[in-house]
């Protein structure tokens, strides 16, 4: 992969100032513009179309799901990801930044080497899907909603069985061996998910995978 766009949105500048040290050390990612606040990060991100945005959830007046809304909705920034940066106590929160469209999460103490990859992951297509994080708030979201299985009608057997690994937060290899495939075939799989369910990427399919009720808390 070519070099990695990076745009930082935080209203912390010491925040801003350690993501860019701590990301810049990597050759392979630059960081190419900041913004201190959600409608500044929007005018920001439409300025320079990075791979990544790291959005900070809570900040004043345009906060970071109205940014990731507005730049995940946008046509012309298709390409963008974003991945919100968090605390345990943003749950409910965190979950509608999720079926927005956010790549994914990450905590505010995250290891040097964890964000990197991160970073990678993400810019590479997958969704960044920590079960340090992302399962306790899609388990939260579960036990609120009612399950909505015709979601899931037009689905082949193994087209849920995929689902319901992608749901469990693994990769396409880790779903390989689960399911004795081989990884390129699973991305296969997870290809003909997003069209048919319609998601925009792999977080979107996490999201339906709980809603339909074919992932449950306590399951994976």
């Amino acid at each position: 992969m070519s070099e990695i766009r990076v745009v930082l949105v935080d209203d912390q500048h010491l925040v801003r100032a350690g993501l860019r040290a701590l990301l810049e050390r990597a050759p392979d990612i630059a960081i190419v513009g900041e913004a201190g606040d959600g409608a500044t990060g929007v005018t920001v991100v439409r300025t320079h179309r990075p791979d990544v945005v790291l959005m900070d959830v809570r900040m004043p007046g345009t906060d970071g799901l109205q940014a990731t809304r507005r730049i995940l909705t946008d046509p012309a920034l298709g390409d963008v990801q974003v991945i919100m940066l968090t605390t345990f106590d943003d749950d409910e929160y965190l979950f509608e930044a999720i079926r927005a469209g956010a790549a994914g999460f990450l905590l505010k103490d995250t290891a040097p080497d964890a964000l990197r990859d991160a970073v990678r992951i993400v810019a590479g297509g997958d969704a960044l899907l920590s079960p340090a994080v992302t399962r306790r708030v899609l388990a939260a979201a579960a036990r609120s909603a009612a399950a909505q299985p015709e979601r899931l009608k037009e689905l082949t057997d193994r087209e849920r069985d995929v689902l319901a690994q992608v749901g469990a937060g693994r990769s396409n290899a880790e779903i390989g061996s689960v399911l004795h495939i081989s990884p390129d075939t699973a991305r296969t799989y997870v290809g003909r998910l997003l069209s048919k369910l319609d998601a925009r990427d792999r977080s979107q399919l996490v999201v339906i995978a709980y809603e339909s009720g074919l992932v449950r808390p306590g399951e994976q």
